[in-house]
């Protein structure tokens, strides 16, 4: 099953060479392929035969060890993303991409600078995919994750299985798949189960193809952000007013949506004219001078679920603002 290729899969080559590692836990991968076999009728041999050409990879170890989400505050981490560079290629991106953008506006109700801007921080548009190999990452994380966060490891082995079932699904050869340090892949950069569950075929030529193909790129962006529960025409975040001593209570860790704003302004936040009954969550970053704080509405969890970091969530944001306005000229 997995040394064929179709035609999708030979596009995949490229980026990386065979990995260079050490050996992954064998009683790991032994239990893996048990569950595979048992659950998903595999074949022990092919899946042993992947992974004797997978690798521990100790460099994916250390990404992992220390994301810029984490390691900056606000005001460096946004300077990454929001450059003038960054800004003119999605306007580039937006004009050769016009017709499908409006598509998926049409179809998901996902605003084309959003489309754009994760599709800018993730990949520069498409022009970084990750020079990983998939099944290098996942294996990795899921038998040797940092300080052993069971957590996440057994995150990732549930990636490593949606793998193996998108190869076969897709006649894939999982050995032949490039992506990020944390086994993200294409355009969009969808990890594995994304892809299964929400990657679309949006120029309905028969193959869901996010690694090369900016129209299912775009359409797969819009379609995750639409099921997981985007809000057409309704705002994303609210820049806010606070004094730290009195809110500090009201603060989110997981930005889900729990209170009205109206009831934010009663108790002390002061978010101009804006003042309704939309649910919202409160947050803080950190400015160059001083703190911000901003109220997340329903869209902007949505983008949190695409990333569950706060700073990436406005820095789409932010960027979005910054292409569309770019690209719409001054006002008269």
């Amino acid at each position: 099953m997995f040394n064929k290729f179709i035609g999708l899969s030979v596009i995949l080559l490229g980026a990386g060479g065979m990995a260079q590692g050490s050996e992954l836990d064998k009683l790991a991968v032994d239990a893996f392929v048990v569950e595979m076999v048992a659950e998903h009728q595999f074949d022990a041999a092919e899946l042993n035969r992947a992974f004797r050409g997978a690798k521990r990879s100790e460099r994916i170890l250390k990404a992992m060890s220390r994301p810029a989400e984490k390691a900056k505050p606000w005001y460096e981490y946004r300077k990454h993303f929001l450059t003038q560079q960054r800004i003119n290629a999605g306007i580039d991106f937006w004009n050769i991409n016009a017709k499908t953008l409006e598509e998926a506006i049409e179809v998901y109700g996902v605003p084309a600078e959003i489309v754009v801007a994760i599709i800018g921080i993730e990949t520069a548009y498409g022009r970084i995919t990750g020079r990983d190999r998939v099944i290098d990452a996942l294996a990795t994380l899921a038998f040797h994750y940092p300080d052993h966060n069971t957590k996440r490891m057994d995150y990732f082995r549930e990636q490593l299985r949606h793998l193996f079932l998108m190869s076969r699904e897709q006649d894939l050869d999982p050995l032949s798949l490039f992506g990020s340090y944390a086994g993200a892949m294409g355009i969009p950069q969808f990890m594995p189960e994304s892809y299964r569950k929400f990657a679309v075929d949006f120029n309905n030529d028969g193959q869901r193809n996010i690694w090369k193909d900016r129209t299912d790129a775009i359409g797969s962006v819009a379609n995750y952000l639409k099921s997981h529960g985007w809000d057409r025409g309704k705002s994303i975040v609210i820049a806010a007013l606070a004094d730290e001593a009195e809110v500090r209570r009201l603060l989110s860790d997981s930005l889900k949506p729990h209170r009205r704003i109206s009831e934010f302004g009663r108790l002390g936040v002061a978010t101009g004219a804006h003042s309704t009954d939309d649910l919202a969550a409160l947050f803080v970053l950190q400015g160059e001078s001083a703190r911000e704080y901003w109220l997340a509405l329903n869209n902007f969890y949505v983008i949190m679920r695409y990333n569950p970091r706060t700073k990436y969530a406005m820095a789409v944001v932010k960027l979005a603002e910054a292409i569309r306005d770019a690209r719409n000229g001054p006002l008269s």
